[in-house]
């Protein structure tokens, strides 16, 4: 996500808004995982090194996370892998790690992690788009009743107005647009996960006047979403289950006191079939209890599917 325009200070206040309830270990998540439900998430690490290195790996190691996507991967499958390993080391089982990495390396990256193995992976949106590049990996599991779950990990461009890399991004949500009838045509449940870069209405940034004019709360944007959870069918899993309420934000400026004053964006998504968004339950936004505790500038989002 860009940094918007709040004060350049760095934070050191320990203050907390609408905190986790964490225990004896600073990055722990008390959320036991209810019987017979796969739990799901998705989050951008913003890189995954340095997340690794400030503490990812005690929030998964707790969070009983079955599918994880990751966005902004910064590093290639190998460093990926070894990095999961041992984050994941407690474990009987190694993870399946699957990446689709950027060209341009220490960029981009989107990736899906799971405790099973997919039948199959495939990179890119479709037609080898150049914007598509480390933005967009599907992975296909089976269920327990024969159907097919299809998860995506997707990294949509941040943009910023008057500039190609906003031309980028209005490009990538077109072939986002023309894809996903296809994708959910071909699978039973398609969930889609990830960071999209777009606030979709004014509950889901604190300072959406300051933001209309700004790249991720355009109306051109927007609109893309209107359609997602419009025509095309897609439940918006988070506001769903949150309801009618500010956020819940999943990204704060590392810039000035946007955390601890809870000045976020909810511009991270799940992206629901209708069947599969019936399924969805017990939504958490995994936000650091301060600011010195933060392993990303965005928190995970994560939801429980009851499935087949």
């Amino acid at each position: 996500m860009t940094q918007t325009s709040e004060s350049t200070e760095t934070s050191t206040s320990t203050e907390t808004t609408d905190a986790p309830d964490f225990g004896e270990h600073p990055h722990r998540i008390v959320d036991p995982k209810p019987a017979g439900q796969t739990r799901i998430a998705s989050v951008n690490v913003n890189g995954i090194r340095a997340a690794h290195r400030k503490g990812m790996g005690q929030w998964l190691a707790d969070r009983e996370i079955d599918i994880l996507a990751l966005q902004e991967v910064r590093a290639n499958e190998e460093i990926l892998t070894k990095l999961v390993t041992e984050m994941t080391e407690h474990e009987d089982q190694p993870w399946h790690v699957h990446e689709y990495e950027a060209a341009d390396k220490g960029r981009a990256g989107v990736a899906i992690i799971s405790r099973h193995a997919p039948v199959a992976t495939r990179n890119g949106i479709g037609d080898g788009h150049p914007e598509d590049d480390g933005r967009w990996i599907e992975a296909d599991y089976t269920l327990g009743d024969g159907s097919t779950l299809t998860v995506v990990s997707v990294y949509v461009h941040s943009g910023e107005v008057g500039t190609p890399k906003q031309e980028h991004k209005m490009r990538f949500l077109q072939y986002m647009t023309e894809h996903l009838p296809k994708l959910a045509e071909r699978t039973d449940h398609l969930l889609v996960m990830g960071d999209l870069n777009v606030g979709h209405r004014e509950l889901d940034i604190k300072n959406w006047k300051g933001n209309v004019k700004n790249s991720g709360f355009l109306p051109e944007e927007r609109a893309y979403f209107d359609q997602y959870f419009g025509d095309l069918g897609f439940s918006d899993v988070a506001r769903s289950l949150a309801g009618e309420v500010e956020g819940p934000y999943t990204w704060w400026s590392y810039r000035g006191k946007a955390f601890d004053n809870d000045t976020g964006w909810r511009i991270d998504y799940h992206m629901a079939t209708p069947a599969l968004a019936e399924l969805a339950s017990n939504l958490k936004v995994d936000r650091a209890q301060d600011y010195s505790l933060r392993w990303s500038d965005h928190a995970p989002l994560v939801v429980d599917y009851k499935l087949p």
